[in-house]
């Protein structure tokens, strides 16, 4: 399950960092869905998530695609009055990418904060989205911790 290389893979290449690369029809946009065509358990496909907190930029929230994001608990962890969820338009304008397609690794230089579910910790490896419709990386937790500096949060139900 391969294909053509794009800026996400190039970067974890650079940096030494190894990945599986998993491709679907674009037209599946969510967690569940990915699982589904690729045998994987929902628990391991991470869906990003743009939150908008009552204050300061949009944010990137990493859970499994079997859960939801619990918005009043995020609030409070991050110690605002309120967050919500981004408008697809809010999403893409916000990351440059597409729903379906949005990933914490094709916006590391971008400045976004990013938080991952505690789940995530209990897992060695992950699927998170490669920055773009249609294909999906499975790296080891520890990498996309390491390399989005992500703060581990309990965030979903």
């Amino acid at each position: 399950m391969s294909g053509e290389k794009n800026n996400t893979m190039r970067l974890l290449d650079q940096r030494g960092i190894p990945y599986q690369v998993y491709t679907f029809s674009p037209d599946i946009h969510s967690a569940q869905g990915v699982a589904k065509v690729t045998g994987l358990l929902a628990s391991m496909v991470f869906k990003t998530l743009v939150v908008m907190p009552a204050q300061g930029r949009p944010i990137l929230v990493l859970i499994p695609g079997d859960h939801e994001l619990d918005l009043r608990g995020l609030a409070r962890t991050l110690g605002v009055k309120k967050t919500r969820m981004a408008t697809r338009r809010e999403a893409e304008q916000a990351t440059g990418l597409k729903v379906g397609g949005i990933s914490p690794l094709a916006l590391l230089d971008r400045g976004f904060a990013v938080y991952l579910d505690h789940s995530a910790c209990t897992l060695e490896e992950i699927l998170v989205s490669a920055g773009e419709r249609g294909k999906n990386l499975r790296l080891l937790t520890t990498d996309l911790i390491a390399l989005t500096e992500a703060e581990i949060v309990d965030v979903s139900g």
